[in-house]
C-alpha cells in the first residue's frame, strides 16, 4: 500500500468505481431480460407506478447509509431512463428485422461534433458495428441517405434555447426520407483553448452560429473578441488546435474538444442553463412502431386559406384524443405568402385513433404527408411518492 492516504483513497474509490460499473452492467442485461419478457406479454415498456415506488424505497434506503434523496433522485431517474430506452431499443429491433448488424451513419461536421455523439449514441443503442459519414452541410446529409451512401442521417431540429432549425424543416419539405429516430441530448457549450490561457488573452472565437446565439450573453461580455463563423463545432475545434496559439478559442463541447486535445477554460455557457438539441433520425424506408413503447408522430400539413383553416385541422386531433407536442410553420417555397405547419403528436400511426384523424385531416387540408412514425425517447422522468 501507498505511504500516500491520499493515493490509498483513491485506489479504494477507483476499485469501488468498477464495481460500480459491473453491477451497472449486470443491471442493464436484466433490464433486457425484462423486455424479452414483456415482449412475449405484450405488456408496455413504462411501468410508471413501479418506478415511482422503487424511487421512494432507494430513498428511503439511502438515508439509512446518509445519502441525500436528491441525489438517489436524480441518479436513479438516469438509470431508469437508461433501462426504458434500451429495452424499447430491443422491441424496436424484434419488430423491425430489417435492423442491420452494420449501419452507415450520416451527421454534420468532423468528429467530435455535437452531431456525431448523437449519432454515436444512436448507433450505439441499436447496431453493433457504425459506420461514420462525416458531413459538411445538412443537405448533403440528407442527399447522402436518399442515394444510399449512408443508411441513416442525424439531423438537429430545435434547440431549447435558440428555437427551430429552419434549414432542416426546409430540407423535410422536399425529401421523400422517414423520420425513424430522435435523440434529445444535454448541450453544454464550452469555451475550449489549445494550451495555458486567460480570457483576458483571447482575441477570436470559432464556432458554428448556433453556439453563438446560445451563448451569446457570455460573448457579450468580451466585445473586444472576433467572432469567426465554421460550418460545425468540430469545424471549429479542429481550426483551434490548429492554430495552438493562446489567443484563440472555440466554442464546442468538452468530450469534443478532447479529441482534438483542447482543454476546457470556461463551461455552461449557454444562455439558458436547461440547454437541450432534438435531433431526428432519418433513413429512406419507414419503421413500424411498437405499441408497447410510447411512439411519436410527425406531419407535414398545408391549410387552406379561409378564416379558422388551422384551428379546425387541429379541432380533428383534439376530437380523436391526440396530444400534440409541437406546431412548426413554414412557408412554403415559392409561394412565401403560404406556409406549410409541421406537427409532432403522440400518438402510433398503427393506431385506429391516428388513422380516423388522418382521413378527417385528408379532407379538410390541401396537404398532408407523414413524415414518419418513431418511438419517444424523451422520457419523463417520476419523482418520489
Amino acid at each position: 500500500m501507498s505511504d500516500n492516504p491520499l493515493l490509498a483513497l483513491r485506489d479504494r474509490i477507483n476499485t469501488l468505481d468498477l464495481q460500480l460499473l459491473s453491477l451497472l452492467s449486470e443491471r442493464r442485461e436484466l433490464a433486457l431480460d425484462v423486455a424479452r419478457n414483456k415482449l412475449i406479454t405484450n405488456r408496455p415498456i413504462r411501468d410508471k407506478d413501479r418506478e415511482r415506488d422503487l424511487l421512494t424505497h432507494l430513498v428511503a434506503e439511502g438515508k439509512k447509509r446518509n445519502l441525500d434523496g436528491f441525489y438517489i433522485t436524480r441518479l436513479f431517474q438516469l438509470i431508469i431512463e437508461d433501462s426504458v430506452l434500451t429495452q424499447q431499443a430491443l422491441l424496436q429491433s424484434d419488430l423491425n428485422q430489417k435492423f442491420e448488424h452494420l449501419a452507415r451513419i450520416a451527421f454534420l461536421g468532423p468528429k467530435g461534433s455535437y452531431s456525431h455523439l448523437a449519432a454515436r449514441q444512436y448507433g450505439a443503442r441499436y447496431f453493433d458495428r457504425v459506420v461514420e459519414c462525416s458531413c459538411l452541410k445538412f443537405g448533403e446529409i440528407v442527399q447522402m441517405v436518399e442515394t444510399g451512401q449512408a443508411d441513416y442521417g442525424v439531423l438537429p431540429i430545435e434547440n431549447s434555447s435558440s428555437g427551430s432549425i429552419n434549414e432542416v424543416y426546409d430540407l423535410l419539405q422536399h425529401t421523400g426520407l422517414s423520420l425513424v429516430g430522435e435523440l434529445t441530448n444535454p448541450i453544454d457549450h464550452c469555451l475550449l483553448v489549445a494550451g495555458d490561457t486567460t480570457l483576458e488573452q483571447i482575441e477570436v472565437v470559432y464556432s458554428h452560429p448556433q453556439p453563438f446565439q446560445q451563448c451569446s450573453q457570455f460573448i457579450a461580455r468580451f466585445p473586444q473578441w472576433k467572432i469567426k463563423y465554421c460550418e460545425s463545432t468540430a469545424a471549429a475545434m479542429e481550426k483551434v488546435a490548429a492554430l495552438n496559439s493562446p489567443v484563440a478559442a472555440a466554442l464546442g463541447s468538452g468530450p469534443g474538444g478532447a479529441l482534438y486535445g483542447l482543454s476546457v477554460l470556461e463551461v455552461n455557457l449557454a444562455n439558458q442553463q436547461q440547454n437541450f438539441t432534438r435531433f431526428i433520425i432519418l433513413a429512406r424506408k419507414a419503421i413500424d412502431v411498437s405499441e408497447q413503447v410510447p411512439a411519436k408522430t410527425t406531419l407535414i400539413m398545408a391549410t387552406g386559406q379561409q378564416s379558422g383553416a388551422l384551428v379546425e385541422a387541429l379541432l380533428v386531433l383534439r376530437d380523436h384524443g391526440i396530444v400534440m407536442t409541437r406546431l412548426e410553420s413554414r412557408p412554403i417555397n415559392g409561394n412565401p405568402r403560404e406556409e406549410m405547419f409541421y406537427i409532432d403528436v403522440q400518438a402510433n400511426l398503427r393506431d385506429n385513433n391516428m388513422q380516423e384523424a388522418l382521413r378527417q385531416l385528408l379532407a379538410i387540408t390541401r396537404s398532408l404527408k407523414v413524415l414518419g412514425c418513431y418511438p419517444s425517447e424523451n422520457v419523463v422522468p417520476v419523482a418520489p411518492r
